[in-house]
């Protein structure tokens, strides 16, 4: 009796630990995130001032008012606009000087100080500099946004371009194939995981630099419309700007997963 009792513990473990695993695990993401916003709203007004943490009711009201009135979209397509505009430069910035330096050592070992020294200047403090040299409309904005993006897929690739294995690169060698036939079968596809990294990296990097030169000199975007809030002491719109701006980051980030699956879907 004993032992039969014993052989059906596991089997009762083991199904009681599945289905608490099989679970879909955005119920627990959305429990956590309606546990934040209680505890939020309630503390707002009793534990802390409502003036500095305003509350998630009044982010909603704040949010429906800019979605009636249409200049939340406006704004949040002029972000968005400079944004996938930086990142679409960045990238492919990024992936081209990766495949054409670092398939030479010596020239990678030559730049690698330069560019670990241009990376180490907070992509901020360039804002002002690209405002002077290219004004206050989406230019600037479109430029930081790049360059935010640029150095996070450039050393991802360079990292996928010397994870690369050297055997494929030597038999294609000795099959006659040129350098660009090297790069376009065999590092490029070698380092399309690690560009998928950069690239998921870099997109959240895209939106700081542009909604950071907003911030500096616009009259329109995300950037724009926080900084306003903030002059105007509206708790509210500040945290409804970057809560939009949040739920963009993530969409995107989503997609950009989806497209990342759909490509390496043979594995």
């Amino acid at each position: 009796m004993s032992e039969a009792m014993m052989r059906d513990e596991p089997k009762i473990a083991n199904g009681s630990s599945g289905s608490w695993h099989s679970r879909p695990i955005w119920m627990y993401r959305l429990l956590l995130a309606v546990m934040i916003l209680v505890a939020w709203q309630l503390a707002s007004g009793r534990l802390i001032d409502s003036f500095w943490v305003s509350s998630p009711a009044a982010i909603v009201i704040r949010l429906m008012q800019w979605i009636g009135n249409g200049s939340l979209q406006h704004h949040l397509w002029v972000t968005l606009y400079e944004t996938l505009a930086g990142f679409a430069l960045g990238s492919i910035a990024g992936v081209v000087a990766a495949l054409v330096f670092g398939i030479n050592d010596t020239v990678r070992r030559t730049i690698d100080p330069f560019v670990l020294a241009i990376y180490g200047v907070p992509k901020v403090a360039l804002a002002p500099l690209f405002i002077m040299w290219f004004g206050i409309g989406l230019a600037p904005k479109i430029v930081l946004a790049a360059v935010s993006v640029f150095f996070l897929v450039f050393f991802n690739t360079l990292g996928g371009i010397r994870e690369v294995d050297i055997k494929m690169v030597e038999a294609m060698r000795m099959m006659g194939a040129n350098r660009f036939n090297i790069q376009r079968h065999v590092v490029l596809p070698g380092s399309l995981p690690w560009i998928f990294l950069g690239l998921k990296l870099g997109l959240p990097y895209g939106f700081v630099g542009a909604v950071a030169a907003e911030m500096m000199a616009s009259n329109a975007g995300i950037g724009f419309l926080t900084q306003n809030s903030a002059g105007q002491l509206d708790t509210a719109g500040v945290f409804a700007a970057l809560f939009a701006l949040i739920g963009f980051t993530s969409l995107l980030n989503e997609c950009l997963g989806r497209l990342e699956s759909w490509i390496f879907r043979w594995r």
